[in-house]
């Protein structure tokens, strides 16, 4: 009867999931914003309720500013149905996604940018008399 008591109240307990995305960059120390809300510099851990796709911006003095998402994923046991026992086990589980993103120097040589923009508007012109 008391294994059985205290079986009950091991399930009834149960732990939780902690779920954490990580977020790096190449150099280290970036501001990063996860769906318009700083997060902080990195290496940052937020953790998040909602699997899916975040917005991720990245600005870092010296280098370009990136603005792109990252997918974060559900493990098997953390999908519908299964997500049920793993709520039950005894312990703390964590989900963890990472992500590393490269950051480029900046470039904001006036020389070079111009040549960037010539080369730009060649592309242009070419499709356009290309029709």
């Amino acid at each position: 009867m008391t294994i059985l008591a205290l079986g009950a109240l091991a399930l009834l307990s149960g732990g939780c999931v902690k779920r954490v995305l990580s977020i790096q960059t190449a150099p280290p120390g970036a501001l990063v914003w996860l769906n318009d809300r700083e997060i902080g510099r990195t290496p940052v851990d937020v953790q998040f309720v909602h699997y899916g796709t975040y917005d991720v911006r990245i600005e870092h003095r010296g280098y370009e500013p990136l603005s792109t998402s990252a997918k974060v994923s559900a493990p098997w046991w953390d999908l519908p149905g299964p997500d049920f026992f793993a709520e039950l086990v005894p312990a703390e589980i964590r989900s963890e996604n990472e992500f590393l993103f490269v950051l480029e120097p900046r470039r904001d040589d006036p020389d070079e940018l111009e040549e960037r923009a010539r080369g730009v508007r060649a592309g242009v012109m070419a499709e356009i008399e290309g029709e």
